[in-house]
């Protein structure tokens, strides 16, 4: 498994020393939340992307992903019946995946509840506008060495994809390239069985993981409800990326960092150790 970390947890904090401080943690990749590096996506040009990727070089990081896709601009709405909001909406995010493209390609988590939501009119309805807008951009964004993210939020955030159950068949509905899954360990509360057996029936759509408490702050190694989870992200030999996303900004970002690589360490330990035994 390759550990990152979501770059908002450093507020703002210069993203070249951010870069800096997670790869002396042992963090091999970077997620970046677009709002913390430009406001809107068609304004960048090409200096400002190569210079995010040479920072990310020097650092000797790699370049994970986008999350946090729509909070800026303002005003923009994936699933509305407002056609001129919606083609806005979905040009943001083909300006997204290209600079994805531009920083060798990566995944871009789509969260965004407010964004997603259906407003005035049924959430079947907006679940159309939602797989018709993926249908259109899923091979554009496979072309540019990247996929897109369907992120099952709980329905206090939003009341467009729920469960991990409702997310497998929206990307199984679009049936394309360039669109798959994610798992959060935070955002499963309305789900009613326990992570490992999330991710045993959902594996097959998972290409990313947040990492996160409950509460929504960095694990701990006390809690050891985190260890079938990860035991069973070994047994299936997922490979993809481990990435910290938490739901506040900390005073000290470097103590959040060195307790989560402990809790990564101590996860592989008893991994290793189970393996042992067996």
């Amino acid at each position: 498994m390759k550990y990152a970390i979501c770059n908002e947890l450093f507020d703002k904090l210069d993203f070249e020393k951010s870069c800096l401080i997670a790869a002396k943690f042992g963090f091999q990749g970077i997620e970046i939340a677009p709002f913390t590096l430009f406001d809107d996506p068609k304004n960048v040009d090409i200096k400002k992307i190569h210079k995010i990727k040479q920072i990310l070089k020097q650092a000797g990081l790699k370049f994970v992903g986008f999350h946090w896709l729509f909070l800026s601009p303002k005003g923009l709405h994936i699933t509305t019946p407002d056609l001129t909001i919606r083609k806005k909406s979905w040009y943001h995010l083909q300006r997204l995946v290209d600079i994805a493209g531009e920083l060798g390609g990566g995944v871009l988590v789509l969260g965004s509840p407010k964004q997603r939501n259906a407003i005035g009119i049924s959430p079947e309805e907006a679940l159309k506008y939602f797989k018709e807008g993926l249908s259109k951009i899923s091979i554009y964004a496979a072309e540019r060495n990247s996929t897109i993210l369907i992120e099952a939020l709980p329905k206090k955030y939003t009341n467009v994809i729920n469960t991990l159950e409702e997310s497998k068949q929206l990307i199984r509905s679009v049936n394309k390239i360039g669109i798959n899954g994610m798992f959060d360990f935070h955002n499963c509360v309305d789900e009613n069985i326990p992570w490992s057996e999330l991710i045993e029936n959902n594996f097959d759509i998972f290409q990313h993981v947040h990492l996160n408490g409950v509460n929504g702050s960095y694990p701990s190694t006390k809690n050891i409800n985190f260890i079938p989870a990860f035991q069973k992200l070994a047994d299936k030999k997922y490979k993809g990326w481990i990435s910290l996303e938490i739901f506040h900004k900390p005073d000290n970002p470097e103590l959040i960092l060195s307790k989560t690589r402990n809790f990564l360490i101590e996860m592989e330990r008893k991994i290793k150790l189970d393996k042992e035994v067996k």
